[in-house]
């Protein structure tokens, strides 16, 4: 690729056949934070999604069909057939991707010198479908990437030592980014689906706006957004606005912006679960519509059959059992700007995804970008009595009693927050 720079790894040596572009990088700030809610909230969406959201997938479905994505690797099998009108069998791996530049995203976002992968959310499902979990990938993360191949040109990408993440879609497209995410996590990803820009304001506006609390008020000129302190509902440009402020939230960092994201998906994921929408059909198929018309499918999951399979399989896990958590990183000493594996807690956690542990995540982990709201008062429950005792029940027998339950470890370092919890944004007071 002509005019670009090859990045080093740590020896100093050229990693890879291919050279990355680093001069578009100052260009892409506001567009990249649109993104990250299009690809982010549509996670948000196939978890909390229903199969009446799914059946109205149909009406789609030519559309969804004819632009799925093969990202079966070479020798590889797809997935197995879902059931008819069940939930899938066993745990299972979607990645989300969302598109830099991508052809669909409008004008208004803008001209870029490439497609990039500036989102990237690996959903994991356990076995049991009792827990979730949605890594967020920060797209400067630094990594290896496979040999790939363009599925429009043909043209054959070495495998690298140290690149980008975000770099992955431009060398092979979406099967591209699966394989790159699927050698960094050791998680097998059978299904995925990529997104552009143009369903954000409609997006928000499917699911009638979606609750947000400040700290304090925000204003940030970069992205638009003008708030006060408390909550708000916002949807439309509005909530454009609060997904691109970047400079006033937090520290002003990326991983703030992260942080700020998981705030609002979670919120985004109660209000779709709520008993406003999904007792809606108007608004899920608005939903179901929105996301047909911004998304390309993987030919794994272009199947309205697989779409409602996961659905089921997703819809009735607690919310506090659905977590948000970031790849855990370090900044980069080889690479400015960029950041890298922190890979002792990357290795944790991965291994704890893989083997379906649950886990909980320290005190004060929501990151920089927020910080912990008001929860709301748990519903009174009714004191029920104690049942009379049996005089003709038999003794217990000694060591019969029930174990009493495993409290999960909390893994120190991770930064995140589960989907039952409420966090506020937080201005930038630097």
């Amino acid at each position: 690729m002509a005019g670009t720079t090859e990045m080093q790894g740590p020896s100093g040596t050229p990693n890879g056949a291919v050279a990355v572009r680093h001069g578009r990088l100052p260009r892409r700030s506001a567009a990249r934070t649109a993104l990250t809610f299009t690809g982010a909230a549509l996670a948000v969406l196939l978890v909390s999604s229903t199969a009446v959201a799914g059946y109205a997938v149909l009406s789609t479905v030519g559309t969804v069909s004819s632009n799925a994505i093969d990202i079966t690797t070479p020798g590889g099998t797809p997935p197995p057939e879902p059931p008819a009108f069940g939930a899938i069998e066993g745990g299972f791996n979607l990645l989300l991707v969302g598109t830099d530049n991508d052809a669909n995203q409008g004008e208004e976002f803008g001209e870029r010198d490439a497609t990039l992968n500036d989102v990237n959310i690996l959903l994991h499902v356990s076995d049991d479908h009792q827990s979730a979990v949605a890594i967020s990938l920060p797209r400067d993360l630094v990594i290896a990437h496979p040999e790939c191949t363009n599925p429009e040109t043909g043209e054959v990408f070495g495998a690298m030592f140290a690149q980008p993440l975000n770099d992955a879609y431009e060398r092979g497209g979406l099967g591209c980014v699966v394989n790159t995410v699927s050698g960094l996590t050791g998680l097998p990803v059978d299904y995925a689906a990529v997104v552009s820009f143009n369903g954000v304001i409609a997006l928000s506006n499917a699911v009638g706006g979606v609750p947000v609390c400040l700290v304090e008020p925000i204003e940030d000129p970069e992205s638009g957004l003008n708030l006060p302190e408390g909550e708000s509902v916002i949807s439309g440009s509005t909530a454009l606005a609060y997904l691109r402020a970047r400079y006033g939230v937090g520290d002003g960092s990326d991983l703030s912006r992260i942080s700020n994201q998981q705030a609002f998906l979670s919120s985004l994921l109660r209000t779709v679960r709520s008993g406003q929408t999904l007792s809606d059909p108007v608004k899920l198929y608005g939903l179901a519509h929105v996301a047909a018309e911004n998304m390309r499918f993987s030919t794994s999951l272009a199947n309205p059959a697989t779409m409602i399979s996961l659905a089921l399989s997703l819809k009735d896990i607690p919310l506090e059992k659905i977590v948000f958590v970031q790849y855990p990183v370090v900044d980069s000493s080889e690479f400015s700007g960029k950041v890298e594996p922190n890979q002792v807690l990357a290795d944790q956690l991965m291994a704890l995804v893989q083997g379906d542990q649950p886990f909980l995540l320290p005190d004060g982990s929501t990151g920089n970008g927020v910080e912990a709201g008001e929860a709301a008062p748990p519903a009174e429950q009714p004191v029920a009595e104690p049942p009379a005792a049996d005089p003709a029940a038999p003794a217990p027998v000694e060591g019969s009693e029930t174990p009493a339950p495993v409290t999960p470890p909390v893994v120190e370092g991770l930064s995140g927050q589960t989907a039952g919890e409420t966090t506020c944004a937080r201005a930038n007071s630097g």
